[in-house]
Parts: C-alpha cells; sequence; structure tokens
C-alpha cells in the first residue's frame, strides 16, 4: 500500500508498506529511500538529522538512507546535488522514482521499488537513462547508508585446497586510506567482517567481487540482506568489485555495483536488487555464529 506523508521537514513523502515492512521514499529530493524498518520499528539506515527536509541548493548532502549514483567515482561528476524533486508514479504494489536528467552530466536516474505481499522483501530496478547525444560509459552503484553501531558481511568464495585449486576467485580492492590492519576488520576463511565504530574517525573502504551476489549489515538484532545479479564475464569498477563498504565515525555504507556498460543516445541501463530484512537476530562473534544463522534464517 501508499500513501503520502509528510518526513523530517519534507512535504513531500511517500510511505510503501505491507503487512510487515515500511519504506519512506523522498518526492522533494532525490531519488532516495531515507528509512527502511519493521512497521513501527527502528529505520535500519542512517539519517543525519541536521539535513533531513533541505532541498536546493549546489552542494551535494548526504541526507542518509539509499540513494543512486554511477561510477567509477569522480568528485565532479558523481557528486551532483540531488536536491530537486523527483516524478513519483504508483504501480502495483509500489511506485517508480524518477529524477530529472542531470544536467552537469546527462543521466537520468531512476528507481522502480515494489513489496513483497506479505514478507518483509523489497524489489528494486535501478535504472540510468542516456540524455546526451553520444553514448556514455558508467555503472550503476547503488549505496545503502547503514545506521551506525553494526557489522558489514561481505561473503568469499568457496575455499578449495592446493594444488587443485590454481586460479584465484575472488578480487580485494583497497583505497589509498585503507589500512588493512585497522581493527575494524576481521579476515576469515569464508567472511571479511567490517565493524561501525562511533569511536574510529579514520575513514576505511574496502572493495570485493563475490560469486555469491549478496552483502549484510547485522545491527540491533536486525540483519539486511542485499542480494544483486552477478556477471562473471562483466568489466565491474573499482579494479573489479561487485560490493564495497566504506565506513566512517557516524555511518557505513554497504554498496553493490553492476559492470560498466555502454549507453547509446537515449539508451538506459538497469541493475536489480532485492533486499530482506530479518528481526531477532543474535549478535555474532565468530563465522560459525553467522554460518549458524544463515542456516536457520526465517523471516
Amino acid at each position: 500500500m501508499l500513501e503520502k506523508v509528510q518526513y523530517g521537514g519534507w512535504e513531500n513523502a511517500y510511505r510503501l508498506y505491507n503487512e510487515k515492512i515500511e519504506l519512506i521514499i523522498t518526492g522533494d529530493v532525490g531519488p532516495r529511500i531515507i528509512s527502511f524498518s519493521y512497521i513501527d520499528e527502528i529505520n535500519i539506515f542512517k539519517e543525519y538529522q541536521d539535513q533531513l527536509g533541505k532541498t536546493k541548493g549546489d552542494k551535494w548532502l548526504i541526507y542518509g538512507g539509499h540513494r543512486l549514483w554511477h561510477a567509477p567515482e569522480e568528485k565532479t561528476r558523481t557528486y551532483y546535488p540531488d536536491r530537486e524533486p523527483v516524478s513519483i508514479q504508483e504501480i502495483e504494489h509500489g511506485l517508480v522514482v524518477t529524477q530529472r536528467p542531470e544536467i552537469s552530466t546527462g543521466i537520468q536516474k531512476q528507481i522502480e521499488i515494489t513489496l513483497a505481499l506479505d514478507a518483509p522483501e523489497v524489489y528494486l530496478t535501478h535504472r540510468f537513462v542516456n540524455h546526451n547525444l553520444w553514448a556514455i560509459e558508467t555503472a550503476i552503484w547503488t549505496i545503502s547508508v547503514m545506521s551506525p553501531g553494526g557489522m558489514a558481511i561481505l561473503p568469499l568464495p568457496p575455499r578449495g585446497p592446493h594444488p587443485e585449486n590454481l586460479v584465484p576467485t575472488c578480487t580485494l580492492s583497497v583505497w589509498p586510506y585503507t589500512e588493512l590492519s585497522d581493527h575494524r576488520y576481521t579476515f576469515g576463511n569464508e567472511y571479511i567482517f567490517i565493524n561501525q565504530n562511533e569511536n574510529s574517525k579514520t575513514p576505511q573502504k574496502l572493495g570485493v567481487f563475490t560469486t555469491t551476489g549478496w552483502g549484510a549489515y547485522l545491527n540491533q538484532g536486525y540483519l539486511f540482506m542485499k542480494h544483486v545479479p552477478v556477471l562473471l564475464d562483466g568489466l565491474y569498477p573499482d579494479l573489479g568489485s561487485n560490493f564495497e563498504v566504506f565506513t566512517n565515525e557516524e555511518m557505513l555504507e554497504l554498496e553493490a555495483l553492476g559492470p560498466i556498460e555502454k549507453i547509446p543516445p537515449k539508451g538506459q541501463i538497469e541493475f536489480k536488487e532485492r533486499w530482506i530484512l530479518y528481526k531477532e537476530i543474535p549478535a555474532i562473534s565468530s563465522e560459525a555464529d553467522f554460518k549458524n544463522i544463515l542456516e536457520n534464517l526465517s523471516c
């Protein structure tokens, strides 16, 4: 179901909900999902309270929530100030949010959002439309800004013995400011755990290519899982990453990327995600704990 609401100082927002979960989508800025939760429970996304309700201006604001960017990252192109109204089109079990074409890039961003009828699942289709008179190359990049205090989980491909396995199965991308010795990282045999710590002020970022096609964030008993398609022959940004995590003292971003694609004039590309939100999940202290949780998940 869908209803128009006020939220965080924005006059035009939209509450999309089923029997279990609800999303808040902003209409005055975006495209952006600012809140995702079980009904009447806490928002799993980070919100920047001093930025909510603000519109217009030439400075990019993070706001919080889930947003859509294009990769690779470049300061002028990527940080387009998405502070203008978006169009909202109601569809069956959801809505489509469409931004005006960006003046500086000619790219128009769109997110189609639908809910499962009676499960805590969200289906998203992210789109870029090329309004230039020439083809462009870019990748869809989806960023979920998670509330502080939790842990991201990135799965690694299945392990195997030597000498039977001679070919690498995963890439690891690091940035100049990435410190692999940072206490927020735990490198396991099957998973990489990345903690968000409000006392750790040094930003950290890590990228991986994972053939499992999911990343997760566990916080306050809620497990957010983001599932995406994987193209084994695709050329992915950032030295081949399809999942990335950025964190600082305020939040953690769970990011997914599609492959770099050429978009012809007036053409478009799309990237799908499936979100599942579980609740009453216990804290974990080991890979064995998390594997046990995965084996016993139920909505």
